[in-house]
């Protein structure tokens, strides 16, 4: 008798809970037709990839959904390979406030943090 045996495989991205708590407040005051929060890198910056946060009205096939108590967190398929292994953290302060990225694929980032290349 063959007995298989199921491996859940982990997120590619780990959020803290300050970033789930972050995710809770943007679904909070989500605007109409929102489904969720969805991760991307788009190419842009003078490093090649960025970080980019937005809202997602639409499932789309390749995505990696992560459940959050505040709602459901999209990573976009075309994406998954530059951050696996990523956390993404939720830190502000007096001056500034914004997700911050552990990347251990990042192999560089711009003198001003906009992008990053692996």
């Amino acid at each position: 008798m063959n007995a298989t045996t199921t491996r859940i495989r982990p997120a590619a991205v780990t959020l803290t809970p300050a970033a789930e708590a972050r995710v809770a407040d943007l679904m909070a005051q989500a605007p109409a037709g929102a489904i969720g929060v969805k991760l991307s890198t788009p190419r842009r910056g003078c490093s090649g990839l960025a970080y980019s946060v937005d809202y997602v009205s639409e499932e789309e096939k390749f995505d990696e959904k992560i459940a959050t108590p505040g709602g459901m967190f999209y990573i976009d398929g075309a994406s998954v390979l530059y951050l696996i292994g990523s956390t993404m953290d939720w830190q502000e302060d007096d001056f500034a406030a914004g997700f911050v990225f552990a990347n251990p694929n990042a192999k560089g980032a711009c003198g001003c943090g906009e992008s990053f290349t692996v």
